[in-house]
């Protein structure tokens, strides 16, 4: 009998463990399909990628290969081209997105309001983000072009240009004419993302300013700003990291140029990499910019957890 109990009690005492044990693994169950994939098709080809740069790999010269160390980002700190990139793409993506901000919150606040075919109106506005890259890239490339687009000779006309030229051969100019293309691009995302932030606010609070005697723009700066604040720190810093990487419409409208006008970092890094060959050298630059944009995302993530509070 006293052998029964001397036994007994490590199952009993090992199965309220073994139930808390699969009760918190059941969750990792049901998502282990989505983190194998997840591991599979994005850390596993970022972790080999991170070692490229670590390595000297130009198909040009496959004999030349092997581990380099920090080599490739002595080169990169080395090469003007990349500092030139780097400024590049620090004045695209700023012009970019404060012009996709302004212009999607402008339009988020006109659609928030009630008129006549305003469900036709949010449809049409949404369609330039369903449009691929490419194929804006080729559009706004027809626009611009002086024989048979009609923009510059509209602007011609209105006294803009003197006479009717390709500013994408202009260095000084060449690059408004990708970031009128990723404005274009881009409003639909903020406006979209704005306009539910928007009908999330209450309309009592509104209500309650009017009786207050707040006008418009108080409302706005009291009541909408700070509702849509932490919205406004999420879609800033993803729309930022996406135009940051978005080489798709430099290499179709400009490939770069004229004279490294208009070549980006990412641009670069596509350059290096599919010309040039130069895996580990564009790797190098890679990981570069994923440290970059890493930080700059922590960055936001805290204002927007401070916004939050």
């Amino acid at each position: 009998m006293m052998m029964t109990v001397e036994t007994s009690l490590p199952t009993n005492q090992l199965r309220p463990r073994f139930t808390r044990l699969l009760r918190l693994a059941e969750p990792w169950f049901y998502l282990s399909p989505g983190i194998v994939l997840i591991a599979l098709f994005i850390f596993v080809p970022m972790m080999i990628g991170i070692s490229y740069a670590f390595q000297n790999i130009n198909l040009l010269d496959p004999m030349d290969s092997g581990w380099i160390g920090w080599d490739n980002f002595a080169e990169m700190f080395d090469d003007r081209h990349f500092f030139n990139a780097l400024s590049h793409t620090l004045n695209w993506t700023v012009s970019s997105l404060l012009l996709q901000f302004f212009f999607g919150l402008a339009l988020a606040l006109l659609l928030n309001r009630e008129f006549r075919f305003r469900r036709w109106v949010q449809a049409v506005v949404f369609l330039p983000w369903a449009v691929p890259a490419f194929l804006s890239g080729l559009t706004w490339s027809w626009l611009l072009n002086p024989i048979v687009g009609p923009l510059p000779q509209w602007l011609t006309d209105i006294g803009f240009l003197r006479q009717p030229y390709n500013i994408m051969s202009d260095p000084h100019l060449a690059m408004w004419g990708p970031v009128i293309a990723n404005v274009w691009f881009g409003i639909p995302f903020f406006a979209i993302t704005l306009l539910a932030a928007l009908q999330s606010i209450p309309k009592d609070l509104y209500e309650a300013a009017s009786i207050d005697g707040a006008s418009g723009w108080q409302q706005f700066c009291r009541v909408t700003l700070p509702f849509l604040a932490p919205m406004i720190a999420i879609t800033v810093m993803l729309r930022t990291i996406w135009i940051a990487n978005f080489a798709d419409l430099i290499v179709v409208m400009t490939d770069g140029g004229p004279a490294g006008s208009t070549s980006i970092l990412s641009s670069y890094i596509f350059t290096t990499a599919y010309q040039k060959l130069d895996f580990g050298y564009a790797s190098a630059m890679a990981v570069f910019l994923l440290l970059l944009m890493t930080c700059y995302a922590l960055v936001l993530l805290r204002i927007r957890h401070q916004l939050i509070k």
